[in-house]
Protein backbone atom coordinates (compact mmCIF):
# COMPACT_ATOMS: atom_id res chain seq x y z
CA UNK A 1 0.00 0.00 0.00
CA UNK A 2 1.63 3.52 -0.85
CA UNK A 3 0.83 6.07 1.16
CA UNK A 4 -0.52 9.42 0.44
CA UNK A 5 1.18 12.62 0.15
CA UNK A 6 0.71 14.91 2.76
CA UNK A 7 -1.25 17.67 0.74
CA UNK A 8 -3.41 14.86 -0.28
CA UNK A 9 -4.14 13.91 3.43
CA UNK A 10 -4.38 17.31 4.05
CA UNK A 11 -7.16 17.83 1.76
CA UNK A 12 -8.71 14.97 2.70
CA UNK A 13 -8.63 15.97 6.49
CA UNK A 14 -9.91 19.13 5.99
CA UNK A 15 -13.40 18.04 4.45
CA UNK A 16 -14.04 15.53 7.58
CA UNK A 17 -16.03 16.44 10.30
CA UNK A 18 -14.88 17.57 13.57
CA UNK A 19 -15.64 13.78 15.48
CA UNK A 20 -14.21 11.84 12.70
CA UNK A 21 -11.10 13.65 13.11
CA UNK A 22 -10.74 13.08 16.54
CA UNK A 23 -11.43 9.40 15.99
CA UNK A 24 -8.90 9.18 13.47
CA UNK A 25 -6.90 10.99 16.11
CA UNK A 26 -7.68 8.35 18.84
CA UNK A 27 -7.21 5.27 15.82
CA UNK A 28 -3.29 6.71 15.44
CA UNK A 29 -2.48 7.01 18.48
CA UNK A 30 -3.83 3.50 19.54
CA UNK A 31 -1.16 2.13 17.32
CA UNK A 32 2.35 3.74 18.34
CA UNK A 33 3.69 5.05 21.79
CA UNK A 34 5.28 8.10 19.72
CA UNK A 35 2.37 9.13 17.93
CA UNK A 36 0.51 9.44 21.48
CA UNK A 37 3.57 10.99 23.04
CA UNK A 38 3.47 13.25 20.17
CA UNK A 39 -0.50 14.58 20.13
CA UNK A 40 0.01 14.40 24.23
CA UNK A 41 2.95 17.45 23.49
CA UNK A 42 0.65 19.07 20.89
CA UNK A 43 -2.44 18.92 23.27
CA UNK A 44 -1.14 19.56 26.36
CA UNK A 45 2.52 20.59 26.93
CA UNK A 46 2.82 22.92 23.49
CA UNK A 47 1.43 25.82 24.69
CA UNK A 48 4.49 26.03 27.38
CA UNK A 49 7.77 25.38 26.38
CA UNK A 50 9.56 26.00 29.21
CA UNK A 51 7.87 24.00 31.37
CA UNK A 52 8.25 21.04 28.35
CA UNK A 53 11.97 22.08 28.57
CA UNK A 54 12.71 21.49 32.66
CA UNK A 55 10.38 18.58 31.93
CA UNK A 56 13.12 16.81 29.20
CA UNK A 57 16.22 18.46 31.21
CA UNK A 58 14.85 16.69 34.60
CA UNK A 59 14.46 13.38 32.35
CA UNK A 60 17.80 13.52 31.51
CA UNK A 61 18.58 14.54 35.05
CA UNK A 62 17.43 11.07 35.74
CA UNK A 63 19.03 8.95 32.93
CA UNK A 64 22.79 10.44 33.51
CA UNK A 65 22.01 9.44 37.13
CA UNK A 66 21.36 5.91 36.14
CA UNK A 67 24.33 5.20 34.32
CA UNK A 68 26.63 3.11 34.41
CA UNK A 69 30.19 4.80 35.39
CA UNK A 70 33.26 2.13 35.33
CA UNK A 71 32.23 0.15 32.23
CA UNK A 72 32.92 2.54 29.02
CA UNK A 73 30.86 0.31 26.39
CA UNK A 74 27.95 0.14 28.86
CA UNK A 75 28.51 4.08 29.54
CA UNK A 76 28.65 4.64 25.86
CA UNK A 77 25.40 2.53 25.06
CA UNK A 78 23.66 4.20 27.88
CA UNK A 79 24.72 7.91 26.58
CA UNK A 80 23.30 7.03 23.21
CA UNK A 81 20.01 6.31 24.41
CA UNK A 82 20.20 9.35 26.48
CA UNK A 83 20.56 11.10 23.36
CA UNK A 84 18.11 9.46 21.28
CA UNK A 85 15.60 10.31 24.07
CA UNK A 86 16.42 13.86 23.72
CA UNK A 87 16.49 14.29 20.15
CA UNK A 88 13.00 12.04 20.34
CA UNK A 89 12.04 15.29 22.33
CA UNK A 90 13.54 18.07 20.06
CA UNK A 91 11.80 16.32 17.22
CA UNK A 92 7.64 17.03 19.11
CA UNK A 93 9.03 20.34 19.81
CA UNK A 94 10.20 21.25 16.41
CA UNK A 95 11.59 24.45 17.55
CA UNK A 96 15.44 25.69 17.46
CA UNK A 97 15.90 27.57 20.31
CA UNK A 98 14.54 24.14 22.46
CA UNK A 99 16.86 21.95 20.12
CA UNK A 100 19.57 24.56 21.18
CA UNK A 101 19.08 24.39 24.83
CA UNK A 102 18.42 20.85 25.21
CA UNK A 103 21.87 19.53 23.25
CA UNK A 104 23.59 22.38 24.72
CA UNK A 105 22.18 20.50 28.14
CA UNK A 106 22.86 17.52 27.02
CA UNK A 107 26.54 18.26 26.38
CA UNK A 108 26.84 20.00 29.62
CA UNK A 109 25.31 16.82 31.73
CA UNK A 110 27.84 14.11 29.38
CA UNK A 111 30.87 16.71 29.76
CA UNK A 112 30.19 17.11 34.15
CA UNK A 113 29.57 13.17 34.16
CA UNK A 114 33.44 11.02 35.46
CA UNK A 115 33.00 9.01 32.01
CA UNK A 116 36.27 10.27 30.01
CA UNK A 117 35.63 11.72 26.78
CA UNK A 118 38.61 11.28 25.74
CA UNK A 119 39.35 7.54 26.40
CA UNK A 120 36.16 6.86 24.06
CA UNK A 121 36.42 7.95 20.13
CA UNK A 122 33.16 6.92 19.93
CA UNK A 123 32.31 9.38 23.18
CA UNK A 124 34.34 11.85 21.36
CA UNK A 125 32.95 11.87 18.05
CA UNK A 126 29.33 11.73 19.47
CA UNK A 127 30.28 14.91 21.51
CA UNK A 128 31.75 16.51 18.47
CA UNK A 129 28.66 15.94 16.16
CA UNK A 130 26.57 17.33 18.93
CA UNK A 131 28.60 20.49 19.28
CA UNK A 132 28.13 20.79 15.25
CA UNK A 133 24.30 20.34 15.49
CA UNK A 134 24.05 22.90 18.11
CA UNK A 135 26.06 25.55 15.90
CA UNK A 136 23.45 24.84 13.14
CA UNK A 137 20.52 24.96 15.33
CA UNK A 138 22.40 28.93 16.70
CA UNK A 139 22.11 30.13 13.35
CA UNK A 140 18.77 29.70 12.65
CA UNK A 141 17.86 31.65 15.64
CA UNK A 142 17.40 35.42 16.31
CA UNK A 143 20.62 37.64 16.74
CA UNK A 144 19.70 37.67 20.69
CA UNK A 145 19.27 34.06 21.22
CA UNK A 146 22.25 33.60 18.87
CA UNK A 147 24.23 35.47 21.05
CA UNK A 148 23.25 33.83 24.59
CA UNK A 149 23.74 30.22 23.12
CA UNK A 150 26.62 31.05 21.54
CA UNK A 151 28.14 32.02 25.18
CA UNK A 152 26.85 29.03 26.66
CA UNK A 153 28.56 26.37 23.61
CA UNK A 154 31.40 28.42 24.08
CA UNK A 155 31.85 27.00 27.92
CA UNK A 156 31.71 23.65 26.38
CA UNK A 157 34.47 23.83 24.36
Amino acid sequence: MKAASITDLKKELQSQPPNKLIELCLRMAKYKKENKELLTYLIFEAEDENAYVIAVKSLIDEQFEDMPRLNTYLATKAVRKILRTTKKYIKYSGQKATEAELLIYFCHKLKGSRIKLNTSTALTNLYQQQLKLINKAIEKLHEDLQFDFQQELEALF
